[in-house]
């Protein structure tokens, strides 16, 4: 029986024996190393240490968790900008809206409701972005239906509610795009990972489980590991239908 650390990077899983693993923390700024390798993100003080981090995503090639949230962010941002425009031409011209009322539904409402933050600063944007947001979408559905008896009417909640709100709620998530290295940080982990007594922390971007498992629950498992520049897999391991990379070792680029 093995006990193994389950964590998320983008849509991939992956797993590290728990043996190798001191500590789980949150993300936190880092001191840059100059001329350090590309994989490292910095350094940071754990206990009495000074200890390197390596960013996971960069390991296996992926755009960083920063690059992908600040795309993330401009996507929101647009599709609020068109759904503004798309309200708009409903109140001047009469076309049918079709696009959600319910802040729930957007990808802004939802990417909202299902982020979870640490940071006080960024739970301060966090709150005034979702109360914005919910009277966008609140006052957008009122002048709809005030159109329908006043289209005059609606044209000015248009111009001057409407329109104020939108402008508070695209600066909010302006903040967010502002502050997007913060957000992250609030949002990823490090790993403390123990290799053979040399220390250092492995950035990922969640902690899902810790698994208990039997040899002979691999799907996949080899001779020879998979080996990916620093990292070395042992094997696939299907845990309730979903399958995790399972690590062998980490690796700390020189």
């Amino acid at each position: 029986m093995t006990d193994l650390i389950v964590f998320s990077v983008a849509t991939n899983k992956y797993a590290v024996n728990i043996e190798n693993v001191q500590r789980i923390v949150q993300a936190t700024t880092l001191t840059n190393i100059p001329n350090s390798h590309e994989y490292i993100d910095g350094m940071m003080s754990y206990e009495d240490k000074v200890i390197k981090v390596v960013n996971f995503r960069k390991l296996i090639h992926l755009e960083t968790f920063e690059e992908e949230l600040l795309e993330l962010f401009l996507s929101l941002k647009k599709g609020h900008v068109d759904w503004v425009s798309a309200l708009k031409s409903s109140l001047e011209t009469g076309v049918a809206f079709t696009k959600t009322l319910d802040p729930h539904a957007c990808g802004l409402g939802k990417w909202i409701d299902s982020f979870t933050a640490y940071d006080d600063e960024v739970i301060d944007i966090l709150n005034q972005l979702s109360e914005f947001h919910k009277q966008l979408h609140s006052t957008g559905a009122m002048a709809l239906d005030v159109y329908k008896e006043d289209k005059e009417k609606a044209l000015v909640v248009l111009n001057e509610d409407i329109n104020s709100i939108y402008h508070n709620t695209m600066a909010s998530l302006d903040k967010f795009i502002n502050e997007f290295e913060l957000v992250a940080n609030s949002l990823q982990k490090f790993i403390i990972y123990d290799d053979e007594g040399a220390l250092f922390a492995v950035k990922v971007d969640t902690i899902e489980d810790i698994a208990h498992i039997d040899d002979d629950s691999f799907v996949n498992k080899s001779e020879e590991s998979e080996s990916s520049d620093f990292l070395e897999l042992e094997g696939v391991l299907d845990l309730d239908s979903t399958l995790i990379n399972v690590i062998k070792t980490i690796e700390l680029p020189k």
